[in-house]
């Protein structure tokens, strides 16, 4: 069975450390620990991870943030995976830093490259796990939160959180979207 892990965030070093790319870090994470490097293809790079008789192709788009659709289309399309099968990491200011949220579908809640792979899938209904980035900003000072760097305190939290994700990647791909939203919620 085939999966296509996709970790949402912007290329370039300038956003390399931001609370946007936590999709991209879930990812870089996910792959270090099973001693994997990504390799830049068409829309993105990947890396294949091979779980428990499971193919999960880990994708972080190179097409930006708002036009994340474009890749997770190309790649689901190229290798052959069912929307069932598709899992989107993504940051979420709805949550405290480090929540984990799985949901097996749902709107895109603002997120403009959920918005872009909600268009370009013409659905909703695919999984996607958010990881609560915190709304700790003032109003209109959005933009510049999400793109912001981490603080001292969030930065030390990221190593067992970036884990848990891990697991519930790994999870998803074994017993599911619900049961894992079950087992991983609120943790």
């Amino acid at each position: 069975m085939k999966y296509l892990i996709v970790g949402l965030g912007n290329i370039g070093a300038e956003y390399a450390d931001t609370r946007h790319n936590i999709g991209f870090k879930v990812l870089d994470a996910l792959a270090e620990a099973s001693n994997l490097t990504f390799t830049a293809g068409r829309y993105g790079s990947t890396a294949t991870l091979r779980y428990k008789g499971r193919t999960l192709i880990l994708l972080k788009p190179s097409t930006y943030m708002n036009l994340s659709g474009k890749a997770v289309r190309y790649w689901l399309d190229a290798e052959k995976i069912d929307r069932e099968n598709l899992l989107v990491v993504v940051d979420d200011i709805a949550l405290p830093f480090g929540t984990l949220r799985m949901r097996p579908k749902g709107s895109a809640g603002g997120h403009n490259g959920l918005k872009n792979i909600c268009e370009m899938l013409g659905t909703e209904e695919y999984a996607r796990i958010r990881f609560g980035i915190g709304g700790n900003f003032a109003r209109g000072q959005q933009v510049d939160y999400v793109l912001g760097h981490w603080t001292d305190e969030e930065r030390k939290a990221l190593p067992e959180r970036l884990k848990l994700f891990g697991e519930a990647i790994l999870s998803f791909a074994t017993i599911g979207a619900a049961q894992t939203q079950n087992l991983f919620n609120n943790k």
